[in-house]
């Protein structure tokens, strides 16, 4: 059996630290047979020499456009939005299966390119469940997020720039001292509880310090009845962690917003699900999404009312991004060791599959 190639291409969203591959499942990978290319990137947590040492081979920077057709190019975040055709394996969260802006025109790319997509959201095992996802670490940092967007509000400040933080314990310590020492006394809804990533954002909201009865855990059960719900306006921070599949009425809107006028309590909402272009949003109390640099955005109420933030930022994990890749990458092993047989290995030839269903629909959106 010839040598399998991986093609590990770097990141090129702003503030995107976290890599698809570790040093550490480079490794096992390469003892395995697997030849790892591994494009320089400065912005990545991990250095270029830890992958380097392990045994990867250091290819320029953004050169995966002039890797041999047939090996399989491997990233995290979607690529720049281009016209140009993708003759590629592309191994990446491509954001195009559930109709958002500009799917089509992303499938098309393929289409033009005779390249295929395994779209890491939808590799899945024997039982449907996914086989990596950030969601705990997204969970996590979403908590963190809105905990120092409100400690900047408290203090009639806009929630600035955010950093990366080394490890989990300097992220938690970081959140209390803005806090000023303490979380107590501040209240939390997390809707998509029981789910990994709402998960996260509890089990952080513990860590800084708030009161068990102060997390509100809510899942399918709480929301069958349908939104808006009142119990949102509530809390000082709603974070929202479904995964989102079809039509459901919102959870909040601005009528709801407004008609509570200054009883509101609600300071802060972080869209960790982040379905910002989604049709079936159920937080349209927003349209864009935020950043690292621009983390929050207001929500277009009446200026007589408290100031209601809202943070979408689709990469929230990177604010911890080794910790976040290891568990990812060690999530994706497996699945990485059956790339030799994605002829056969029902994990690879499902998500083909289900990229030709999807391409088939783009080809029909753009008229191919």
């Amino acid at each position: 059996m010839s040598t399998q190639r991986l093609w590990l291409r770097c990141e090129k969203k702003e503030f995107e630290r976290r890599s698809a591959l570790t040093p550490t499942t480079a490794k096992k990978l390469i003892d395995a047979g697997f030849q790892i290319s591994v494009e320089r990137d400065e912005q990545r947590i991990f250095d270029d020499a830890e992958f380097e040492a392990v045994g990867c081979t250091l290819v320029d920077t953004n050169s995966w456009p002039m890797a041999p057709i047939d090996v399989p190019i491997i990233g995290l975040k979607e690529l720049p939005v281009s016209q140009e055709p993708l003759p590629h394996i592309h191994i990446q969260f491509a954001h195009c299966y559930k109709r958002q802006a500009g799917w089509s025109s992303v499938l098309a790319r393929f289409y033009k390119g005779g390249g295929t997509l395994y779209d890491l959201e939808f590799l899945t095992d024997a039982t449907g469940r996914r086989v990596a996802a950030f969601g705990y670490h997204a969970g996590f940092a979403g908590a963190a997020a809105g905990a120092l967007a409100l400690a900047a509000q408290r203090s009639g400040k806009k929630l600035g720039r955010l950093e990366p933080y080394e490890n989990e314990t300097a992220m938690i310590e970081g959140v209390k001292n803005t806090l000023g020492g303490s979380a107590s006394g501040v209240k939390a809804l997390v809707i998509g509880a029981l789910g990994r990533c709402g998960r996260g954002a509890v089990d952080f909201f513990r860590k800084i310090g708030l009161a068990e009865d102060d997390i509100l855990k809510w899942d399918m059960a709480e929301t069958a009845k349908g939104g808006p719900f009142q119990e949102i306006l509530d809390v000082d921070i709603f974070v929202n962690c479904i995964y989102l599949s079809s039509s459901i009425p919102p959870f909040l809107d601005n009528d709801q917003i407004i008609a509570a006028g200054q009883d509101r309590r609600l300071s802060v909402v972080v869209d960790v699900s982040c379905d910002t272009t989604n049709p079936f949003n159920p937080i349209p109390i927003y349209s864009i999404n935020t950043t690292f640099s621009e983390p929050t955005v207001p929500v277009d109420i009446r200026q007589d009312l408290p100031l209601l933030s809202v943070i979408s930022i689709d990469h929230l994990p990177t604010l911890l991004p080794r910790e976040a890749s290891e568990q990812f990458s060690s999530d994706l092993l497996p699945s990485l060791l059956e790339l030799p047989r994605r002829n056969t290995a029902k994990v690879w030839t499902d998500a083909e599959k289900l990229f030709h269903e999807k391409q088939k629909e783009a080809v029909k959106a753009e008229n191919l």
